[in-house]
């Protein structure tokens, strides 16, 4: 069957009324700009901070010889090996997960129209996990060499999607009820196996590792990684921001947004796909990092109104500075140790968010 455009159409508004629920209060291209500074600052932090002391000065210094292709003195050779090859591909690929998880919580949210969903409500995650554990914990893929876990942890995610997909497709498409019980389910699945493994498994620093891996941690952050990375979630971006308008529409409820033009089974695929492949890559390189796909979309609605135009112009950005803060806490609160970053976004956030909840009296879709 010929299936038409989507084609939105908007009844005109009525004198006086507002364009969408949660209109804009703060200027985005404001806030655009001031958290790109943000994370510029944050970047450059992310990279000058650290266990191991390197001055500020010593810090530009190699970062310029590294952009420009400059020589350092033999004495600069483990300086600029923790700048350039532990730091830097660490707050980059920081910065393009908590964009990623930013970007895919705001589709998730219009998708099964639940103000609770995250990226990890679909299953995705935990089924990573047991693909990421089988090389952490029993040596599975030893051949792939350092690509073995990234590459086991994104095949077990697109595993777990293919499954949850075959599961909550219905005659009449994906619907919200069905995606969110079957993410579910499946999820707990998932984790029990996970579960079987470490509890299986030899006890010591192993077991130690794949729960570091469980909360999320950007402590293997390799170059390797970032392109991949930052491409996919690049893609992803570009597709909803696309999408703005018809996942304004779907928000509104299935019948609504038919109204206005838009298929709303077919548009909920689609979004399966888009998220399902972002969330498994972001995954693969960093791990089950919480709290950042649900809390950042809530609080950028807060600043710029319910328009999915608005909100994915300004969440990739909010969760990229979230981030890379978190990661730098991670690695200076317990020094030379580290803590999961999931820890930090939930220590942080949770009281932010809330104090944030209260003082802007959102309503999380209604009072």
């Amino acid at each position: 069957m010929h299936r038409s455009p989507t084609r939105i159409v908007r009844p005109k508004p009525k004198s006086g009324a507002s364009r969408l629920p949660g209109a804009s209060r703060v200027s985005v291209v404001s806030l655009v700009l001031a958290l790109g500074l943000l994370l510029l600052v944050s970047l450059v932090c992310g990279v000058g901070l650290g266990a191991a002391g390197i001055g500020w000065g010593d810090v530009f210094r190699l970062l310029g010889a590294g952009l420009t292709g400059g020589t350092i003195d033999a004495g600069d050779v483990a300086a600029y090996a923790i700048v350039w090859e532990i730091r830097l591909p660490r707050v980059v690929l920081g910065a393009v997960v908590g964009a990623g998880l930013a970007s895919v919580g705001v589709a998730v949210q219009a998708m099964v129209r639940n103000a609770l969903a995250d990226p990890f409500v679909l299953g995705i995650s935990s089924g990573a996990a047991v693909g990421a554990n089988a090389v952490i914990l029993l040596g599975a893929f030893a051949g792939l060499g350092v690509w073995a876990l990234s590459l086991s942890a994104f095949a077990s995610a697109l595993a777990a999607t293919a499954l949850v997909y075959a599961v909550a497709r219905s005659p009449h498409g994906l619907t919200p009820l069905r995606l969110i019980l079957t993410g579910t389910a499946l999820a707990y699945g998932f984790e029990a196996v996970t579960t079987v493994m470490v509890f299986g498994a030899a006890r010591g620093e192993a077991a130690r590792s794949a729960m570091m891996w469980l909360l999320g941690s950007l402590g293997g952050a390799t170059w390797a990684q970032v392109p991949l990375a930052a491409v996919t979630v690049a893609a992803g971006w570009v597709w909803l921001r696309w999408r703005a308008e018809a996942l304004n529409a779907l928000a509104m409820g299935d019948e609504t947004s038919a109204a206005l033009g838009v298929q709303p089974a077919w548009l909920r695929r689609e979004l399966f796909l888009v998220t399902a492949a972002v969330t498994g890559t972001v995954v693969a390189v960093s791990g089950a990092i919480g709290f950042v796909g649900l809390m950042v979309p809530h609080v950028v609605r807060m600043l710029v109104g319910a328009d999915h135009r608005r909100v994915l112009a300004v969440a990739p950005l909010a969760g990229a500075v979230l981030l890379v803060w978190a990661d730098l806490l991670s690695r200076l609160l317990l020094a030379p140790a580290e803590l999961p970053v999931g820890v930090i976004t939930a220590v942080v956030g949770v009281p932010a968010f809330l104090l944030l909840m209260r003082r802007g009296g959102y309503a999380f879709g209604g009072r």
